[in-house]
């Protein structure tokens, strides 16, 4: 036996990476009961008026399974930079964002690397740092939302890579301008920041983190977004990131060949053109997210409280009694799936996404009931 293998002795079987076994495998949002009772799911921020008619359509005429899709999306990217003022050459896509966000941590971090974001981060972030054998790092909150003074606190010689979700995933916070280019101006040059902007396209009219600025002037900055959400296509898992050109080369060595369907391909380009079908979903959001909030807050001599969300989902913090798995339980039994988070620091809140009008009545008539007032 060689003196190295005298420290490492080989084993029976093959053994994951300790790095690996670190990792607590991502958890979806429910569809069902424990006893097998479907549900209508607000557990996942989908869009609850489903996908726009022309992606459906151009999903259903896409060419068949037997060809690979083409594999630099090319059509779809430059459909994402003439929307967005962007040269396609900036642009990747992916098998949604989460590919993305994995392959930001695989290129630029590694075993001995730092991996930075805040309390209450979508929990990929934990993920994408273990998988590829760096540390996460998570910074203190502020009232649920992200603390740029708590993150560069934490930011040593060590970190290569920020992961900011705005509007943060899953309580909804959203970090403005000034704080976000604050952010920036304080890192480091070599350190990776990624700007996760999922949720971006529920923001009001004018309303802009400058996450694309920052990423078109400077080298050291990546922003990912979705078709999952606004765009109603989480089935098809397709995504997209854009910077400088030396961050795509490293996804595109990186990333998945033939990554995106050619069904994804055709329908996140239809549904780029169906902006009239992007808006009404941002209306309607708009509106029944801040008739939940005003029902929940009138809730609060319950100890219910609504985070000021700017995303397409409410977290409800449970203060008080009844509690979060109090209501997760009612919210079940009437027939609803809503997402309990336990596993990321939130055992007093639920996550709920915004649903139709009928659905968002229903679950403030059983908060109601369970706290014993009329509906």
């Amino acid at each position: 036996m060689r003196a190295a293998d005298m420290n490492n002795p080989r084993t029976s079987r093959p053994e994951g990476k300790p790095w690996i076994m670190g990792i607590h495998a991502y958890v979806p949002g429910k569809a069902m009961a424990s006893d097998g009772r479907p549900l209508v799911k607000l557990s996942a921020n989908e869009n609850p008026l489903g996908t726009s008619e022309a992606a459906l359509a151009a999903r259903a005429a896409a060419h068949g399974p037997a060809s690979y899709p083409d594999p630099d999306s090319r059509a779809l990217r430059e459909a994402i930079g003439e929307l967005h003022g962007i040269d396609p050459a900036r642009i990747v896509c992916g098998t949604g964002s989460d590919e993305l966000l994995n392959l930001a941590a695989q290129g630029f971090a590694g075993p001995g690397d730092e991996v930075l974001f805040g309390k209450y981060s979508f929990a990929v972030y934990d993920i994408a740092a273990r998988r590829c054998g760096a540390t996460p790092v998570e910074a203190p909150d502020m009232d649920y939302g992200l603390d740029v003074d708590a993150l560069l606190a934490c930011v040593n010689e060590s970190t290569r890579v920020v992961f900011v979700a705005n509007p943060n995933n899953p309580t909804g916070t959203y970090m403005p301008r000034p704080e976000l280019e604050r952010l920036h101006t304080r890192l480091p040059g070599d350190v990776l920041l990624v700007i996760d902007q999922a949720y971006a396209e529920y923001l009001d009219d004018g309303e802009d983190d400058g996450g694309m600025a920052l990423a078109a002037a400077h080298d050291n900055v990546l922003v990912t977004r979705t078709f999952s959400k606004i765009y109603g296509m989480a089935g098809e898992r397709v995504g997209w990131a854009t910077g400088a050109p030396q961050l795509i080369d490293v996804l595109n060595r990186i990333r998945g060949p033939f990554n995106v369907t050619a069904s994804g391909q055709a329908g996140a380009l239809a549904a780029l053109g169906d902006q009239q079908f992007v808006a009404r979903s941002r209306d309607h959001n708009a509106t029944e997210l801040a008739r939940f909030a005003e029902a929940i807050d009138s809730l609060g001599n319950h100890g219910l409280r609504a985070v000021p969300s700017k995303a397409n989902f409410q977290l409800v913090l449970f203060e008080g009694e009844p509690s979060a798995a109090a209501a997760l339980e009612a919210i079940t039994e009437a027939g609803y799936a809503v997402r309990h988070l336990p596993g990321q620091g939130l055992p007093h809140a639920l996550r709920i996404t915004i649903g139709k009008r009928e659905d968002m009545d229903a679950i403030v008539s059983v908060l109601r009931n369970l706290v014993g007032e009329s509906a």
